[in-house]
């Protein structure tokens, strides 16, 4: 892994023109501040806002080589996330990255049940070239922001995600157990 090792996170809210108090940035700064792991957030409101903050991020970011995550904060279940009420398959969303996510982990946090045939997450990992989608599949009332720090800060040190997922399971196997946490490779 390279020492600048960053995470993209992108949350979906009901209004980006609104003030909203969001439960992940202080998560971010803890990640920050303890971790010393370097991230980004942005927002959206709709299908078109999640394109445009995607264009920004791969076309314009010039740091996106040194994403390693990216980090989505979205309602959902299965292989669905919602977007401003519509509900979109991954594999659509597929579509926005297109071989754009060569070696990074897309990573979802518990809003969305991560419920993904085999076909549906090579489908994913084929079409965008990422190294991995990583989530949750137990609803619980908790953010999922503690276990996703440690699993952030975990990703600086192991390159293989195999190994990332059982150093993260010996250091938190209760909690991965009980919200259910899955690696999609």
């Amino acid at each position: 892994m390279t020492s600048n090792h960053n995470i993209y996170c992108l949350e979906h809210v009901p209004d980006v023109e609104a003030p909203h108090q969001s439960p992940i940035l202080p998560a971010l700064e803890n990640l920050a501040l303890h971790y010393g792991v370097t991230n980004v957030y942005a927002t959206c409101d709709s299908i078109e806002g999640f394109e445009a903050s995607i264009s920004t991020l791969v076309y314009e970011d010039r740091h996106f080589k040194d994403y390693t995550i990216i980090y989505l904060v979205f309602e959902g279940s299965g292989n669905e996330i919602k977007i401003d009420n519509y509900y979109y398959t991954l594999e659509e969303i597929a579509e926005f990255f297109e071989g754009k996510l060569t070696g990074k982990i897309v990573h979802f946090a518990n809003t969305m049940i991560l419920d993904l045939e085999s076909s549906t997450f090579q489908y994913f990992i084929d079409v965008t070239g990422a190294k991995a989608i990583s989530g949750y599949g137990n609803p619980l009332p908790v953010l999922s922001a503690i276990l996703d720090n440690l699993y952030f800060a975990l990703a600086d040190e192991c390159d293989d995600v195999i190994e990332l997922v059982e150093v993260l399971h010996e250091k938190q196997y209760a909690l991965c157990k009980a919200m259910g946490f899955r690696l999609y490779y």
